[in-house]
């Protein structure tokens, strides 16, 4: 049984949200850079240009990439072999958040559903996160970060069709949820879906989706083809960088399906979850 200790987790989840939501990651850097030379409007390249320009700015400063620095979103796998000492990991992951985000100075996001009332005196500093666990085989902890900020989550959508809406429908409802969502979620954007399972699991998997870095292919050889015809169907809308007309709306779309593609004979569930031009995520391995 390896063992980790508390303030370890700790250390490493409170680096790394006050690095991802500085640092432009990787794969959106490469990925806004190919969008710039792509782009046939003026217009739209001026302002990804700006995007461009802003995360040299954020980098150089370790600014925010945006003022809202979202909710804080984990997908943690656990080995059956490893132990926390010191404390929980959940207590952990908690700890790591509230420092991250006060001692990077970030925005505390989470409020009262009701009231409003900010909840970081209450809960702690941008407390709580949303954390998705699963237990695997293995000695090591592995976690995958995000900031989802408002603009992105407000647009997204998931519903049940019928089953004989089949792949056509699946494609019809991405379209308009994209479109619906306009200017908004502050494009251009990665689009994640999620396909089958249940309602809530589908919500889940297309959340999840958006951490798959951008240019990396589905191992699903049909759903890549699917990827790629979505994202071309997708960039025809003439969105452009934030809302500003052109030809890159979109940077990639990512899928993803529950086992086996599994859902229950009757539905089919869909969910569609954008993320923003900045797709603040981070993956360490403990």
């Amino acid at each position: 049984m390896r063992v980790v200790k508390y303030e370890d987790i700790v250390k490493s989840i409170k680096d790394m949200i006050i690095y991802s939501t500085t640092h432009l990651a990787p794969d959106m850097q490469k990925a806004l850079e190919e969008a710039y030379e792509n782009e046939k409007s003026e217009v739209s390249r001026a302002v990804l240009a700006q995007l461009l320009e802003n995360a040299v700015i954020a980098e150089k400063e370790w600014k925010p990439l945006c003022q809202d620095t979202g909710l804080a979103i984990y997908f943690v796998k656990v080995g059956t072999d490893v132990k926390v000492e010191g404390g929980t990991l959940k207590e952990a992951i908690y700890e790591g958040t509230a420092k991250g985000y006060e001692e990077g100075y970030l925005r505390a996001s989470t409020c009262d559903c009701f009231s409003r009332a900010n909840l970081k005196d209450k809960a702690g500093y941008n407390l709580p996160p949303i954390i998705y666990f699963d237990l695997v085989e293995g000695d090591k902890i592995d976690i995958e970060y995000a900031a989802k900020g408002g603009g992105s989550e407000n647009v997204s959508r998931a519903t049940v069709l019928a089953p004989a809406a089949g792949k056509e429908g699946i494609k019809e409802f991405v379209r308009k949820v994209v479109s619906d969502a306009g200017p908004n979620p502050c494009p251009p954007l990665v689009v994640g879906v999620g396909i089958g399972g249940s309602f809530d699991m589908s919500a889940v998997m297309s959340k999840h989706s958006l951490f798959r870095n951008i240019g990396t292919p589905n191992p699903d050889p049909e759903l890549d083809a699917l990827e790629k015809e979505l994202k071309e169907e997708l960039n025809k809308l003439g969105i452009g960088a934030m809302g500003m007309g052109g030809t890159e709306t979109v940077l990639a779309v990512h899928i993803e399906t529950y086992e086996n593609r599994m859902c229950h004979i009757a539905s089919l569930p869909v969910a569609v979850n954008i993320q923003c031009h900045s797709s603040r995520h981070s993956h360490i391995t403990i």
